[in-house]
C-alpha cells in the first residue's frame, strides 16, 4: 500500500524580494529560501508549497496579493503555460540588471579569482522578435490548461501546433502566436495547422509514436530568407506531395522549403536525409559583408542581431594584429572563425559535430578565406599536446563550449598551450566561472562583458578576457 503524500502547506503574505537561478523570485519565510516561478521582487503573495526539503522549498503563487510596482503587463497570452519567456513580466531594463548581477554573482561566489569591473551589459535591440529559428510540434492531444479543464467546455478536437509544456515530453500547449519570432512565422505554423485539419491528416501522436504531421521548423533569417522543414512521420507521398504544395502556394517569400520523412521514437533529425522540395538547401546570414550558409541540421545564433554584437566583442577582445595563430574551440559552423579570419593570419577550428565542421568549410570557401582549417571529433580527444605540435602553438584561443562548460582535460591542454591571450564566450556564467578558476593558475582576467541574446529569459551569454601572466 502506497504512502499517501503529506499535504504541503499555503504560506500567506510572503514577501519576495529577488530573483533567483532558473528564472524564478525568491523569498525567505523563517530559515527557509522558497524559490517561485514568474515572482516579482516586491510581491506579496500567497504561496502554496509544491516541495519541501531540509533548508528550500519550491512552491508557485495561488494569490497574488499585493503586485510588486517592478511588475509589468507580459505580452503573451501564454505566459506562465508555455515554459518560455519566464521574465515578461519584468521591465526589459531589470531583466537587464538581473543578468549583469547573474555574471558578477558567479565570478565571486564560484571563481573567487580578481576580475575588473563588469562592463555594463550589451541589450538586445529588439526584444520581440529577434529570434530567427523556432521550432513546433504537432500533437493529435493537445495539453489542457487549468482554465479550460475548470471551464466545464468540452474540447473535442485536441489537435494542436504549439510547445512542449515542460516537464512533459507528451504535453503539447496550442500556440496562438509567439511573439519571440517574426508574425510570419505565427502565419506558416497555423496554416499547416489548419490545412492539416481540414484535410484530415493525422496529427502526431506522442505516446503511441504514430501520425503524420510532426514537427515544424522554421528560420527566418535577417537577410529576409526564410526556411521551412516539415517532418511527418509517415512516408505518404501523396500527402506530403499536397501538403509542400499547398505551402508553397500560400507563402511564396519561402526560400528554402523542405521536408523529412521520421519514424524513429524521436524528434531528432541530425541522422534523417531531408528532401528540398523548393528553392535552395540552404538559406544565407549575412555579417560585415560575410555570408554564412545555414542547411536545415546547421547551428546559427539565434538572435541574428545580437550575434553580431557578440562576436564583435570576441574580436575586441582578441586584440589582433594580423600575424597571429587562433584557435577557435567549440566552433560549431566557424561563424567565430570565419569572422576573424580576415584579422589574423591563420585559424584552426575545433566541433564536436562532423556536419557543422563541413558547414564550416563550405563557408569558408564561399567566402574566399582560405587561411582557416575545420577538425571535427571530441574537444578532449582532439585537442592534445600532439595537435598542437602538429599545428602550432596559438597566439590566441577562442572557447565558447556548450552550457556544461570545458572538461577538465581540455583546460589542461590550454594552460599547458600558454598562448598569450583567451577569449572565453559562455551561455552559462557558472560552468565559465568554474573553468575560470582552473584557468587562473596562468591567467589573469582582463576584461568581462555580458551580453543578452534572449530577452525575457534568465539566460545570459558572458565574453571574458583572459591574458597570459608573464
Amino acid at each position: 500500500m502506497s504512502r499517501k503524500r503529506k499535504e504541503l502547506p499555503l504560506l500567506e503574505g510572503v514577501k519576495i524580494t529577488d530573483v533567483a537561478a532558473e528564472g524564478n523570485a525568491l523569498a525567505r519565510v523563517d530559515d527557509m529560501v522558497v524559490f517561485i516561478p514568474f515572482g516579482a521582487p516586491g510581491d506579496v503573495a500567497d504561496v502554496k508549497l509544491d516541495r519541501k526539503k531540509k533548508s528550500y522549498a519550491e512552491g508557485h503563487i495561488e494569490r497574488l496579493v499585493v503586485p510588486s510596482d517592478v511588475r509589468v503587463e507580459p505580452r503573451c497570452e501564454h505566459f506562465t503555460i508555455c515554459g518560455g519567456c519566464r521574465w515578461q513580466h519584468l521591465p526589459y531594463e531589470f531583466q537587464l540588471q538581473c543578468k549583469q548581477r547573474q555574471v558578477k554573482d558567479a565570478l565571486e561566489r564560484i571563481a573567487k579569482v580578481p576580475f575588473p569591473e563588469i562592463t555594463p551589459i550589451l541589450g538586445s535591440e529588439e526584444i520581440w522578435e529577434y529570434r530567427n529559428k523556432m521550432e513546433y510540434t504537432f500533437s493529435s492531444k493537445m495539453w489542457l490548461t487549468f482554465d479550460q479543464m475548470r471551464s466545464g467546455v468540452e474540447f473535442p478536437d485536441r489537435r494542436a501546433a504549439g510547445f512542449h509544456i515542460p516537464g512533459g515530453f507528451d504535453k503539447v500547449l496550442d500556440i496562438h502566436a509567439c511573439h519571440l519570432q517574426d508574425d510570419l512565422g505565427n502565419r506558416i505554423r497555423t496554416f499547416i495547422k489548419n490545412y492539416g485539419k481540414e484535410h484530415d491528416l493525422e496529427f502526431y501522436d506522442i505516446r503511441a509514436n504514430h501520425g503524420f504531421l510532426r514537427t515544424l521548423m522554421i528560420r527566418i533569417a535577417s537577410t529576409g530568407e526564410v526556411m521551412v522543414l516539415l517532418a511527418v512521420g509517415d512516408d505518404n507521398r501523396e500527402a506530403i506531395e499536397a501538403v509542400m504544395q499547398a505551402v508553397a502556394d500560400e507563402f511564396p517569400e519561402i526560400t528554402s522549403l523542405q521536408y523529412v520523412v521520421n519514424t524513429k521514437v524521436n524528434d531528432t533529425v541530425g541522422d534523417l536525409d531531408i528532401v528540398t522540395w523548393k528553392g535552395r538547401e540552404y538559406i544565407e546570414e549575412e555579417m560585415e559583408g560575410l555570408k554564412f550558409r545555414i542547411g536545415p541540421k546547421s547551428f546559427y545564433q539565434t538572435n541574428s542581431r545580437q550575434a553580431y554584437r557578440l562576436y564583435s566583442v570576441a574580436r575586441d577582445f582578441a586584440r589582433l594584429k594580423g600575424d597571429e595563430l587562433v584557435y577557435d574551440l567549440y566552433t560549431g559552423t566557424g561563424t567565430i572563425a570565419l569572422f576573424l579570419a580576415r584579422s589574423c593570419r591563420h585559424v584552426v577550428g575545433v566541433e564536436y559535430v562532423p556536419e557543422a565542421i563541413e558547414d564550416a568549410k563550405v563557408n569558408a570557401a564561399a567566402n574566399g578565406l582560405d587561411n582557416t582549417e575545420f577538425y571535427a571529433g571530441d574537444m578532449k580527444n582532439v585537442l592534445t599536446a600532439e595537435f598542437i605540435e602538429r599545428h602550432g602553438r596559438p597566439d590566441v584561443m577562442i572557447v565558447d563550449p556548450p552550457r556544461a562548460g570545458m572538461h577538465e582535460d581540455v583546460v589542461k591542454v590550454i594552460l599547458d598551450a600558454a598562448p598569450a591571450r583567451i577569449v572565453y564566450v559562455s551561455c552559462n556564467p557558472a560552468t565559465q566561472a568554474r573553468d575560470l578558476a582552473l584557468l587562473h593558475e596562468k591567467y589573469d582576467i582582463e576584461a568581462v562583458q555580458p551580453v543578452d541574446m534572449f530577452p525575457h529569459t534568465q539566460h545570459v551569454e558572458n565574453v571574458v578576457a583572459l591574458t597570459l601572466r608573464i
